[in-house]
C-alpha cells in the first residue's frame, strides 16, 4: 500500500476526523462509517468511471470466494464458459462446477500458460449464462492487453472478468464487462475486502441455495450493510482510492496516470532481463503482466545465493510460486519506479558477481 496511505491511516488510528472513535471502534451503521463508505463508493466509481447502471458492492470472502458467489448469483445453474489462462482461472472453473455445467472454451494449458489463447479461437457456448477470463494471472504472469470482445464473438452472454491482482493499474472497458470482482490485498487495502462491480440487469437470479450475504441483489439493495461489512478494510481502500485520484503523470491524473507508471516500471525490468543471457522470462510478449513479472535464473543452482542475497538488499518476497518456481516480482501501484531500479540494479550485480 502507498506509504502515504499507512501514514495518514496511523495519524487516525485512535480518533477519526475528531469523532473520539477509531474506525474499528465504528458501528457500520453509524453516521461516521456510512460517510466513509459514502465517500469511497463514490471515489471509486470516479476513479475506474464506472457507469451508473453498475452496482458496486463491498463484501467478503476474497477471490475465492466470488468463485463460488458468481455462479450462485449468474449460472442459473445453467451452462457457463471459462477460459483458462492459468492458476486463479484453473480454481474458478473447478469451484464453478459445484454449481453450474461450467464448460472450458480456451485453454492455454498446451503451452504452459506462457501465452493467451486468441479469442477468435474460443468455442464459446450458445446461451452461456457468463464467460469467466481472469484478466491477470498473478501467479503466472499473463494480462490481457485487451479485454475480449464476445459481442463480436457472437455471444450475447455477459464478461465476468477476475481483476483482483490489476485492478485500479489500467482503464477498464465497462462496455465489455457484465460483472468484475476483485479481492482489495493487491492494489487497494488490506485482505478481507472484495470489490464486486455487477452491471444491473445480472442482479436478482440468484440460486436458491446462494446464503442471503451473498446474493447480490440483497447486497446492493442494503448498500453492502446488508451483514456487517469489512469496515476497516472499506476505510482503507477510500484511502487508496483518494491517494490514487490525486496522483499525476504530465495531464493524466487517477488511473490514467498510474498506467503510465506501470508501463514504464514493466518496462525496465523486462527489458533488463530481456537484455540478460543470465535471466529469462517465458511469458509471450504480447500478453505478459505489468503486475506480476516471473522471471528465471537461467542457471537454478544459483536461486538460493540470488534470494539471500536480495533480502540483504532489502528486495523481499521474490521467490517464485511453488507451482511455477523460480523467481516473481510484483510491482503494483504502490510500488515506486525507485523500487524497479533497486530490484535491476541488484540483478545487475548479482550477474556480474556469478561470472
Amino acid at each position: 500500500m502507498p506509504e502515504a496511505v499507512l501514514r495518514r491511516a496511523a495519524a487516525e488510528m485512535l480518533d477519526w476526523h475528531g469523532s473520539g472513535m477509531g474506525v474499528m471502534e465504528m458501528s457500520h451503521r453509524g453516521k461516521e462509517f456510512g460517510a466513509i463508505a459514502t465517500k469511497a463508493e463514490a471515489d471509486l466509481r470516479t476513479l475506474l468511471a464506472i457507469p451508473t447502471n453498475f452496482h458496486i458492492l463491498f463484501m467478503q470472502g476474497g477471490g475465492l470466494g466470488e468463485n463460488a458467489i458468481v455462479p450462485m448469483n449468474l449460472s442459473r445453474g445453467g451452462v457457463a464458459d471459462f477460459v483458462i489462462t492459468g492458476s486463479w482461472s484453473i480454481k474458478s472453473h473447478k469451484e464453478a462446477q459445484r454449481y453450474c455445467d461450467a464448460r472450458i472454451v480456451a485453454s492455454n494449458a498446451d503451452g504452459k500458460h506462457t501465452r493467451l489463447p486468441a479469442p477468435s479461437t474460443w468455442q464459446l457456448t450458445p446461451g452461456a449464462a457468463y464467460v469467466h477470463a481472469c484478466t491477470n494471472e498473478t501467479i503466472n504472469g499473463i494480462e490481457f492487453q485487451e479485454l475480449p470482445d464476445l459481442a463480436a464473438l457472437g455471444s450475447d452472454a455477459p464478461l465476468v472478468i477476475d481483476f483482483s491482482s490489476h485492478v485500479a493499474s489500467r482503464p477498464v472497458d465497462w462496455r465489455r464487462v457484465g460483472l468484475a470482482f476483485g479481492g482489495a490485498q493487491k492494489n487497494i487495502g488490506p485482505a478481507g475486502l472484495t470489490i464486486v462491480v455487477v452491471r444491473d440487469d445480472l442482479l436478482g437470479h440468484a440460486l436458491e441455495i446462494c446464503p442471503s450475504a451473498f446474493n447480490y441483489k440483497t447486497v446492493a439493495d442494503n448498500q453492502s450493510m446488508y451483514n456487517t461489512p469489512p469496515t476497516w478494510g472499506i476505510y482503507m481502500a477510500g484511502l487508496t482510492f483518494d491517494w490514487l485520484l490525486q496522483q499525476r503523470e504530465g495531464e493524466l491524473t487517477g488511473v490514467a496516470a498510474m498506467e503510465q507508471r506501470n508501463i514504464a516500471k514493466a518496462a525496465l525490468l523486462y527489458g533488463f532481463i530481456d537484455g540478460s543471457a543470465f535471466y529469462e522470462n517465458r511469458i509471450d510478449p504480447a500478453c505478459r503482466s505489468r503486475m506480476n513479472i516471473p522471471f528465471f535464473l537461467r542457471d537454478e543452482s544459483r536461486n538460493d545465493a540470488f534470494l539471500a542475497g536480495a533480502r540483504d538488499a532489502g528486495l523481499l518476497q521474490l521467490k517464485g510460486h511453488k507451482s511455477v518456481g523460480g523467481m516473481r516480482a510484483s510491482i503494483y501501484n504502490a510500488m515506486p519506479l525507485e523500487g524497479v531500479q533497486a530490484l535491476v540494479a541488484y540483478m545487475r550485480e548479482f550477474e556480474r558477481s556469478q561470472a
